[in-house]
């Protein structure tokens, strides 16, 4: 059966013979023309997933997950103001419709039928997918999230109370905004929803502003599972610096004063509140769901019984708002207008090529403001004795702490953030003298949660900062990597460009390490992140390149909104030495400020033209040392190293290799999902030199002595060119 036309049927009779559940009188300060205001954005909501189900069976809608029973969130967003960033539910359409009342000139069911029906001229997504968002109203994207835009809103919550220690000006959101983040009872036990409750309690408690609304729409299941009988109330009522708030959702009078009570507290105390909001979902889960395959009839029509539109007709009434058939009025005249419009929507264009769905996947170039150009004076107040230092070679790890040092003289809105990186300047000392020098508000020590760490970035990067964020150990970003995939790059994407994540992710990791942790510090492993779209990768092999593409890092983060990830061998942080010890040929004199590296040019080593080494990170180190032992031998070979490890630098790797008999590639990751797989085809499909790979085994790194074992050597180069060099005979 439809349950969709039970539910409208049910609703017609009921108000026409005025036949209304039980429930309070009303009661609160919500008006009489708001109060009609929010049940007309309610009419909307339900009239959109009607038409949204009608659509679908068409062939003219393509995603039906709706909002019915949850329609009482026009009355939250009644209660709030649109300076107040919005992370929302998929389930929250009401509330967009009643923001959008907040602000002249919205066409909102226009808007929205555009997106429902994937038209290109959706003005959120472009086509992309039915969203809830508009950055007129001050909603980013969100789609079928469980739970994982919670981080990135207690990370926006964050950076409203760091704009105004730091005094910082031309911020997107207001100073007296607070940060709304909604989503289902189901969604709640989530490790990332627990581990951004977790942080912004964990905020709260040391009196750092959090003014974040957490707000739970609890219609009792999820999908088809269960939540325990008052499980959200017992878990959240009673949590420290979490102020807990109730409210009815079939009630929109005690919703509004509950709401509006829960918005005041957050706002004046700036501290998180947690708003539990008791709801009921209507036709099931979404699309094809059948609620009767898995719930008793009885349950599903009790629910239906309980319609909250049914709730609100009754309780205007009473207050004398609106008569049942003036109510009744509205319901048909918004069901008239949808589908009026809905008749227009479905004619207008659809994305139709890769190129076109691919058109956000990068965010457009901003223009920015100038940065600060540092004078003498405030360089000899920031290095202090590392000037004199900067005139002599160093290794990897100081030079990548001095360009974080000039990079965050010279853009004023560079936070970094990271596990352990303020007194103690990190495990392996890249980050040390940075607090002392700009202080714990842009050297953030984060609790020990890789989601939350990407979260702050992301949130930070919502209200104009320019976030570093450091993982410990690459191992670590698997904990979180859906921050970057499912959040950070798919926010251009899901909003045409209009929202983006810039941001420099700087990772610890590779393998080399004599001994030390085993796979969980040595993890040569990085295709999870070559698999995003938009992300840029980075990998320096020596301490002259760290800086210069760190500094080009920040430029792509700065002005082309980009994601980026660098990189950091940390076997080659403190290495001195290139072929035997003493000689500090692992060393790097500082470059200047003002130079820094090309995005997508390779760094070449030598002009030999019997074979070209191609390679990054500590196999740039392993392949320089059998350089000189194949020069030795009559065998004259160039080592590149690739640096930009996705997307490959295609065009600079063909320039490279042009007039070199054979190649070898040396990847250091695994031979299955490593970043050979991709070097090779793209050779053999623009090459037709022979080429030869040379890969780390598809095992984990153990401690010890056999730390290296199942990554390439010296050696084991030496012997694959000499091979290449016979063979091409």
């Amino acid at each position: 059966m439809d349950r969709a036309k039970i539910v409208h049927e049910n609703f017609l009779r009921c108000v026409s013979d005025e036949i209304f559940p039980n429930g309070n009188e009303p009661s609160g300060p919500l008006s009489n023309s708001l109060a009609i205001s929010i049940y007309r954005s309610a009419c909307l909501s339900r009239a959109l997933d009607l038409k949204s189900r009608a659509l679908q069976a068409q062939g003219q809608g393509f995603y039906t997950i709706g909002s019915s029973g949850h329609e009482a969130m026009a009355a939250v967003a009644a209660a709030l103001k649109p300076i107040d960033m919005a992370f929302l539910h998929y389930r929250d359409a009401a509330f967009q419709i009643e923001r959008s009342k907040q602000i002249p000139g919205q066409s909102i069911i226009w808007d929205m039928l555009l997106s429902f029906t994937c038209s290109s001229e959706d003005p959120i997504s472009g086509g992309r997918h039915k969203v809830l968002g508009s950055k007129t109203l001050n909603i980013p994207p969100q789609t079928s999230t469980i739970a994982s835009h919670l981080p990135k809103a207690v990370g926006t919550a964050y950076s409203l109370g760091l704009a105004k220690h730091l005094k910082s000006v031309d911020k997107p959101l207001s100073k007296d905004s607070i940060v709304v983040c909604s989503f289902g009872d189901a969604s709640a036990n989530h490790s990332t929803a627990q581990g951004a409750f977790n942080t912004a309690q964990w905020t709260a408690y040391q009196c750092i502003a959090m003014p974040i609304l957490f707000i739970c729409e609890d219609n009792g299941i999820g999908i088809s599972t269960k939540t325990p009988k008052n499980w959200i109330a017992e878990v959240f009522s009673n949590r420290p610096t979490l102020q807990y708030f109730y409210c009815n959702g079939l009630d929109i009078y005690e919703t509004y004063q509950i709401a509006q009570r829960a918005a005041d507290y957050v706002r004046k105390y700036r501290k998180p509140a947690f708003l539990h909001i008791n709801t009921i979902r209507l036709y099931g889960h979404a699309g094809a769901d059948i609620p009767t395959s898995y719930m008793p009839r009885r349950e599903i029509e009790a629910e239906e019984a309980n319609d909250p539109l049914l709730h609100s007709v009754r309780l205007l009434s009473q207050s004398n708002a609106l008569s049942p058939s003036d109510a009744l009025t509205i319901y048909q005249d918004t069901i008239a207008n949808v589908d009026r419009v809905a008749k227009e929507a479905v004619k207008r264009p659809r994305l139709q090529l890769a190129s076109d769905v691919m058109a956000s996947i990068i965010p457009p170039k901003r223009a920015v403001k100038n940065s600060n150009v540092p004078d003498m004076h405030t360089r000899k107040q920031i290095f202090g004795n590392d000037l004199q230092s900067m005139q002599e070679p160093q290794i990897m790890s100081r030079i990548i702490n001095w360009a974080l040092s000039d990079l965050m003289m010279q853009h004023d809105d560079i936070i970094l953030m990271g596990e352990d990186i303020g007194k103690k300047g990190g495990v392996y000392g890249v980050t040390q003298k940075l607090c002392d020098r700009f202080g714990s508000a842009r050297v953030i020590d984060t609790l020990l949660d890789e989601q939350s760490i990407l979260g702050l970035g992301i949130g930070l990067a919502h209200n104009g900062f320019l976030p570093i964020a450091e993982i410990q150990f690459l191992a670590y970003l698997h904990n979180a990597e859906d921050q970057l995939r499912g959040e950070a790059a798919t926010l251009p994407f899901f909003s045409d460009g209009q929202y983006t994540n810039p941001m420099v992710v700087r990772i610890a990791g590779l393998g080399y390490q004599k001994g030390f942790g085993g796979h969980f510090h040595n993890d040569n492993s990085f295709a999870v992140l070559r698999d995003i779209p938009g992300l840029i990768l980075a990998c320096p092999s020596n301490g002259e390149d760290a800086a210069l593409m760190l500094r080009e890092c920040t430029r792509l983060a700065v002005d082309e909104q980009r994601l980026v990830v660098f990189l950091e061998p940390i076997a080659l942080y403190a290495v001195r030495d290139l072929h035997e010890k003493g000689d500090g040929g692992w060393l790097s004199y500082y470059p200047s400020s003002k130079k820094r590296a090309k995005f997508g040019k390779v760094r070449q080593y030598g002009d030999g033209t019997d074979v070209a080494i191609l390679t990054f990170g500590n196999g740039v180190f392993l392949s320089l040392q059998a350089q000189k032992i194949l020069q030795s031998a009559g065998i004259i070979v160039r080592t590149i190293d690739l640096r930009w490890i996705s997307p490959l630098p295609t065009d600079s790797i063909i320039d490279s290799i042009a007039d070199c008999q054979s190649i070898l590639v040396v990847d250091e990751t695994r031979r299955s999902g490593g970043l050979a797989e991709s070097l090779m085809a793209f050779l053999y499909e623009n090459s037709d030199k022979k080429c030869s790979r040379l890969c780390a085994e598809d095992s984990f790194i153990p401690t010890g002595p056999a730390y290296a074992a199942t990554m390439p050597s010296t050696n084991d180069i030496v012997t694959a060119v000499r091979d290449l060099v016979k063979g091409a005979k």
